[in-house]
């Protein structure tokens, strides 16, 4: 990944320095430090309409350039081994471990075909969206994504209009699906290792998911078949007529897809006070034996599964490229924005802090849920969970029985919201890219909101009176 290969040899500059290196004070930064995470958001939003040719083959090296519009200056101004230091923590405590986990779950759900040809009606899309919500809390929003979007779409590769298919998909799987364990959502999963027990999620926001979810449904449902009646919707003739019996290729994969829930389980549970300390970023042994794990399913699964089966997926690694490159962008430049939020009413974003709080003191759940969802639709939605899991408190034995509600809207927040934008979630890009590959018309970022905003929105606005 070129992006990569840019940051590295920075890194690699400025370690000799990192021994000089303090923690940067959120306090002392501007929202102009904000600037090159703005631009990157705004060229992903925007270029892909302006300049599509040009953004199709240059994206990497836009991202790796507003990285390093935030790396220079951050450099020059606090020294290079405070940008060292937040450099490497950045790559090592972050990106790594999330890109890692991504690239195995889409290689082994990628090497699982489901054969047959499904017909797309509204109540066989219906049943794969409402199977994909049950998975998602127990393989993950990615493992469910990777595992039915391509079946799905292959499902209506004869209709006319799909999109919309596409679009619930990510409400539904890629996110709504995934609030109920800590397995599903990575913020979750972060609350887990703070101290949040595995089923207090499914106890307290088991309504809230059910009514999402099952609004959800009802609408695509609706919808589906008002589009599936038109003239005309059925007429292309299938790409994919049928020729073998139903059932699943490559088989070996759900026995590693169980190894990498495993491995992340393991990683939560086990408790080592071995840990590796590079440039002042702790890997602790049970991240590293989940990552080096998660390698060695990815190769497992690359090695046991047939060349047939990836053809018949059409499996290919453009996907997870350009989640790999932007995400590599995006992590380095939100540096100073959860900096900014963790300073707490010091910092920049002090006003979004205050508003959470009630002039008592006391927490605001409806706004927590909204300043979580809000800043999850945009920042990635597992350190924006932890900025608010520590305005509340951060004591996760007072916020599960006291401050339960507000853990509840932070937890719901971060999860749902993660479905606003495109980059809310990291599924949501990599769906959104192999629909594109297999040719589906999906809407633009902008457009994108739009579905979000005329239909999340509401469904937010009407869990915030019922349970918020």
């Amino acid at each position: 990944m070129k992006c990569l290969r840019t940051l590295v040899p920075l890194a690699l500059l400025v370690l000799p320095a990192l021994a000089r290196a303090a923690d940067i004070d959120g306090a002392a930064l501007s929202f102009w430090w904000g600037v090159p995470f703005a631009g990157l958001l705004l060229s992903i939003a925007l270029m892909p309409l302006l300049a599509p040719i040009f953004w199709h083959h240059h994206f990497g090296k836009v991202t790796a350039a507003w990285g390093v519009a935030f790396l220079l200056p951050f450099s020059a101004v606090f020294g290079l081994g405070a940008a060292g230091v937040s450099l490497v923590h950045a790559l090592l405590a972050e990106y790594l471990p999330f890109v890692i986990l991504l690239t195995a779950l889409f290689t082994v759900a990628g090497g699982i075909h489901i054969r047959g040809n499904l017909h797309g009606s509204p109540v066989l899309n219906t049943a794969i969206l409402a199977i994909g919500a049950v998975l998602a809390s127990f393989m993950g929003t990615t493992g469910a994504s990777m595992l039915l979007i391509r079946p799905l779409i292959r499902a209506n590769d004869h209709r006319v209009h799909k999109a919309h298919v596409v679009v619930f998909f990510i409400f539904i799987v890629s996110n709504a699906g995934g609030s109920l364990t800590p397995l599903g959502d990575p913020p979750l999963f972060l609350g887990f290792l703070k101290g949040v027990d595995f089923f207090w999620t499914v106890k307290h926001i088991f309504p809230e998911t059910l009514f999402l979810v099952g609004s959800l449904l009802a609408l695509f449902f609706a919808l589906d078949s008002w589009f599936f009646r038109q003239s005309g919707e059925t007429s292309v003739p299938d790409p994919t007529p049928d020729s073998r019996d139903f059932g699943f290729d490559g088989k070996a994969n759900f026995g590693l897809l169980g190894a990498v829930v495993a491995l992340v389980l393991l990683s939560g549970f086990w408790k080592s006070p071995v840990a590796l300390h590079v440039a002042g970023t702790e890997v602790g042994l049970p991240g590293l034996v989940r990552d080096i794990g998660l390698l060695a399913v990815t190769a497992l699964s690359l090695w046991l599964t047939p060349a047939r089966v990836h053809e018949s997926n059409q499996f290919g690694w453009g996907p997870m490229q350009e989640v790999a490159k932007l995400f590599a962008g995006i992590f380095l430049t939100i540096i100073p924005v959860i900096a900014m939020l963790k300073a707490g009413v010091d910092g920049a974003f002090g006003g979004v802090v205050r508003a959470v709080t009630g002039p008592d003191g006391a927490p605001i759940p409806a706004m927590y849920f909204w300043a979580t969802g809000a800043l999850s639709s945009f920042l990635d939605n597992a350190p924006t969970y932890l900025v608010f899991f520590n305005t509340a408190g951060g004591d996760p034995a007072t916020l599960m029985t006291t401050l339960a509600p507000t853990l509840a809207a932070i937890s719901a927040g971060a999860v749902f919201m993660g479905a606003n934008t495109y980059i809310g979630n990291a599924p949501n890009l990599m769906v959104k890219a192999i629909a594109e590959d297999r040719g589906v018309n999906m809407p633009s970022f902008f457009g994108y909101m739009l579905w979000s905003g005329g239909i999340l929105v509401p469904l937010f606005i009407a869990m915030t009176f019922i349970w918020f």
